[in-house]
């Protein structure tokens, strides 16, 4: 497998492959959403259109970036999002950098979103599709959040390699700038446990492809991925 790892301003092109990273938070928090039973996640490209998508549909639950807003249902926080049921619903998520990484490559042949804690089955996913160019955007920090790059370098070499020590890789992550704002508080709309879940890896079994639905860019949760997955996908 060709990997290259970019910035979301670095992507001069459409790839063929995208493996979007958010570790802290979007993307733990998306897959806390499956885990609690949501649906899908509509990605939403502005705070405008998320309240849009949930004016529309009221059922919807509709989450943002720091602290609580009017219109939204939640934040972008897994610690917040643990104790939501939501069985059966659809969530509209907008981030400051995942969601605009994942809207970037929405023209993609794959998308993937991605953090730790669907590490291995992104890997499991990627190595389904046998070999090829694949594009971590890397989304923190222009492309420089060590927690992003350190977990996108970690699935690359899991896609490759029948054994990878995660502890490096979790090391830097813990360290990085994101984990040190999330521990004393500079970022709003957080919860004390959000660095600990962000850095559980593996902690659910699916992988996290999105593909666009009536013009909207749509994340669904797969846990079996197929050889043939990557075109039923296309």
């Amino acid at each position: 497998m060709d990997a290259r790892f970019l910035g979301i301003t670095e992507l001069t092109e459409t790839p063929s492959v995208a493996v979007v990273i958010d570790v802290m938070r979007a993307f733990t928090v998306a897959a806390w959403a499956f885990a609690q039973g949501a649906e899908k996640i509509v990605l939403a490209e502005s705070l405008d259109e998320a309240l849009v998508l949930k004016a529309r549909h009221p059922d919807w639950v509709a989450l943002k970036d720091g602290p609580p807003a009017p219109g939204f249902d939640t934040v972008n926080s897994p610690g917040l999002l643990r104790s939501l049921d939501l069985t059966g619903r659809t969530v509209v998520q907008k981030t400051t950098a995942g969601t605009v990484g994942a809207l970037a490559v929405r023209e993609a042949s794959l998308v993937l979103c991605a953090g730790f804690v669907v590490a291995e089955a992104t890997a499991r996913l990627l190595r389904a599709r046998a070999g090829g160019s694949v594009t971590f955007v890397v989304t923190g920090e222009g492309g420089r959040a060590d927690e992003d790059l350190a977990c996108a370098e970690y699935i690359a070499r899991r896609t490759t390699e029948d054994r990878t020590d995660a502890a490096e890789f979790l090391r830097r992550a813990g360290e990085s700038r994101a984990a040190a704002e999330l521990t004393q508080g500079v970022r709003r709309g957080a919860h004390p446990d959000d660095v600990a879940l962000c850095l559980e890896l593996d902690r659910f079994p699916f992988a996290m492809p999105a593909t666009l639905e009536d013009s909207l860019m749509v994340l669904r949760p797969i846990r079996e991925p197929l050889p043939s997955l990557g075109e039923e996908l296309r």
